[in-house]
């Protein structure tokens, strides 16, 4: 695992990177504050960062979303 600490402030995401098949990569992004979790699949030809980086934004689009689903009732 690893962590990233750069998406506008100092926020802490948890990655963990695997192998999936020959050409993919299974990715996992927590928030441990929120305890959100996503999990995607990318081609290992786009390499590690941009995987934690496309990882993370859907991390931050799926806690948005929540957010803002419990203050629209």
């Amino acid at each position: 695992m690893a962590n990233s600490s750069n998406h506008g402030g100092q926020v802490e995401v948890l990655f963990e990177m695997r192998r999936a098949g020959k050409n993919g990569v299974r990715v996992v992004a927590i928030d441990p504050i929120t305890r959100t979790e996503v999990t995607m699949v990318g081609d290992i030809r786009y390499g590690e960062e941009m995987l934690k980086r496309m990882a993370a934004r859907k991390l931050f689009y799926v806690i948005n979303k929540k957010h803002t689903e419990k203050s629209n009732p």
